[in-house]
């Protein structure tokens, strides 16, 4: 099996620009880039995936650059439904550091920040030298813009075609970078970028775009920064053990799918688990693997280890001395106020719904009363059947 059909097999292949992508990329060499704003100061799980392909990709001969996007954070790229709210330059300097530090510790790759480009160009050289080349009809049709032709965009958001089709042109004369990767909704971007060489270059600049098809739940919608909490790849934000308990608890509809596109395991091994999905469901073992190769992946083994160890025990009823803890300052709290305070819930609102559903307990007795104090002495509080935390002061 080819590269590009085990990346295909994977289903980490959306679409590509041309079939000639398929031969270089089974040869490798190529240099390639992925690109992610500073929106905040880590990834999220559903960064996950292009961070495994840079890697995949690194492994077979190929040259990863990523890109944290210090002067595009500063514009934002157009969501469907409305303006983002503009990011002040301290923020966005404090993300850029978090995401640096992040990515350099998982992918053996060459950063760039695409501040360094823009910071020295003015508005006159940025009409002449690359204003002139965009067709305001062709990126009127670009999916990202369309839809927000109804509500309405900015003129600041509608550049921000024009300022990615900059970074490729940038990246492919400074650094021969001949092929952007990025997510099936960039697929705009990445095309916008590839015309801008050719417009620039001519005909003969071989340069290429490949998108991924977005990690989703089973009701379609993807992993991000919503009202049901991102699951961060900063540990510090997202616990070793949470990660371990969100991948643990994958839906059989996904997991498997999760297992090709975020893990490393083989097709074969992947193969083995799918049969016992389908044979012992009960036994969750595609669900234990996918959580632990990935805990592993991104925190260490000793880490994956004791998220797991400590997950086992919550499930059999034993309080673990790896469970995660929180200090606290004071010695009561409102059960909601406890909940958003340890992170377990990410809104007072969620906080409010688990607790009226039933869904919290407190020293193992059911909290149902939103007034509810929780008098703290290293107490525990579940969240559901498996999210578990001790809390002291």
């Amino acid at each position: 099996m080819t590269l590009f059909e085990e990346l295909k097999e994977r289903g980490l292949i959306e679409s590509i620009t041309s079939p000639d992508l398929i031969e270089k990329i089974n040869n490798g060499g190529l240099n390639f880039y992925v690109g992610t704003d500073p929106t905040a100061d880590s990834l999220h799980i559903g960064h996950l995936m292009w961070l495994v392909m840079s890697i995949r990709l690194k492994n077979a001969g190929h040259h990863p650059h990523i890109l944290v996007g210090g002067g595009t954070g500063l514009i934002g790229d157009p969501r469907s439904t409305s303006e983002r709210d503009v990011i002040s330059k301290e923020t966005l300097e404090h993300n850029y550091n978090g995401l640096k530090t992040l990515i350099s510790k998982l992918v053996d790759c060459e950063m760039v920040n695409n501040y360094d480009w823009y910071k020295d160009v003015n508005f006159i050289d940025y009409l002449r030298d690359y204003g002139k080349f965009f067709n305001v009809n062709y990126m009127l049709n670009k999916e990202t813009v369309k839809s927000r032709l109804e509500s309405g965009i900015s003129y600041t958001e509608f550049s921000y075609m024009i300022l990615q089709s900059i970074d490729f042109l940038h990246l492919y004369e400074s650094k021969n970078i001949t092929l952007q990767i990025g997510g099936q909704d960039q697929w705009g971007n990445i095309t916008s970028g590839l015309e801008l060489i050719r417009k620039k270059h001519g005909d003969s600049s071989e340069c290429y775009g490949l998108t991924m098809p977005l990690i989703t739940k089973a009701d379609g919608t993807k992993f991000g920064k919503s009202e049901s909490g991102a699951v961060w790849l900063d540990k510090n934000k997202t616990s070793p053990y949470q990660m371990y308990q969100f991948l643990v608890n994958s839906e059989d509809a996904k997991v498997i799918d999760y297992l090709k596109k975020l893990t490393f395991l083989s097709l074969e091994e992947i193969k083995e688990l799918e049969e016992s999905l389908k044979l012992y469901p009960e036994k969750r073992e595609a669900g234990k693997r996918l959580a632990y190769e990935i805990v592993k992946f991104l925190h260490g083994e000793e880490e994956a280890e004791k998220a797991r160890k400590t997950s086992e025990d919550v499930f059999s009823g034993n309080v673990s001395a790896d469970m995660p803890s929180v200090t606290v300052l004071e010695e009561e709290y409102n059960i909601i106020d406890l909940l958003v305070l340890t992170n377990l819930v990410p809104s007072k609102s969620e906080a409010r719904r688990m607790v009226e559903q039933g869904g919290i307990k407190v020293n193992n007795e059911k909290v149902v009363d939103v007034d509810f104090i929780v008098k703290i002495n290293d107490t525990i509080i579940q969240k559901g059947k498996k999210n578990i935390i001790r809390v002291q002061n």
